[in-house]
């Protein structure tokens, strides 16, 4: 099902043996467009800090009392390696995080999480069955992660004239893939939000906080709108990628 990041913000963690904090960000790798962790930020118990969640360890969602369920218990997280989410997350830090809780690294592979689509499949024995692959940016420290609350704002450039502001995001709960920007287009005369999907950005300037893409500003007005309160069905989808003439991800 798709899903507004927006609102699963705030959303409750829980481990095996409690509650731990409550998701105030979310990373996201901007080669993938893949959700790769949740900031959540915790209690007590954690000293107050914010730790980095992987969706790898879900055990499960309850969508209807906001609560997302981790494989994982509290002190096992509470001596996790720390991490500044203020600062970007190195490879480093991540290669450190994956060695602790025992996983290889989802980079330097073919799919979205390692040879799969789902990260489900990795924390259900789909490891055991993965290659080991040679990670190019093992040396250069690449770094591919990107704040949904920095990233948020950024300005989207059409291919005559300015057309809006990245409002939202767009995920697919089961692979927590980004499958469209939401774009807030009422500063510039539209009134409406409209979906736009990520790949389908011509250049993104990350310096700039600019993402451009060859859609005219006529082409968003006239363009399906989006309705934050309603559920996206494949048949809007379909709609849409039509009007906008794109290939439907779900048919790769």
């Amino acid at each position: 099902m798709l899903r507004s990041l927006k609102d699963l913000e705030g959303y409750r963690v829980a481990a095996t043996d409690g509650e731990i904090g409550s998701v105030v960000n979310f990373l996201f790798d901007d080669e993938r467009w893949a959700v790769r962790y949740l900031v959540v930020k915790t209690g007590s118990f954690f000293d107050e800090r914010d730790v980095l969640i992987s969706p790898i360890f879900f055990s499960g969602v309850d969508w209807s009392t906001d609560l997302f369920h981790l494989a994982l218990t509290m002190d096992k997280i509470k001596k996790s390696p720390r991490v500044d989410t203020d600062l970007p997350v190195s490879r480093q830090h991540e290669r450190d995080y994956y060695r602790y809780y025992g996983y290889p690294y989802y980079w330097g592979y073919s799919g979205a999480w390692a040879m799969g689509a789902y990260p489900g499949w990795l924390a259900h024995g789909g490891w055991d069955n993965v290659p080991e692959a040679k990670h190019s940016d093992e040396a250069s420290g690449d770094v591919h992660l990107r704040s949904i609350n920095e990233v948020r704002g950024y300005h989207v450039q059409g291919s005559d004239d300015a057309i809006g502001k990245i409002a939202d995001f767009v995920v697919d709960d089961e692979t927590w893939q980004v499958r469209y920007l939401v774009i807030d287009t009422s500063l510039w005369g539209f009134g409406k939000k409209v979906l736009v999907g990520p790949h389908w950005a011509s250049r993104i300037s990350w310096a700039e906080r600019k993402v451009h893409v060859d859609l005219s500003r006529q082409a968003i007005r006239n363009s399906p709108e989006w309705d934050p309160s309603a559920v996206i069905t494949r048949e809007y989808e379909v709609r849409m990628h039509d009007y906008y003439g794109r290939p439907a991800y779900w048919a790769a």
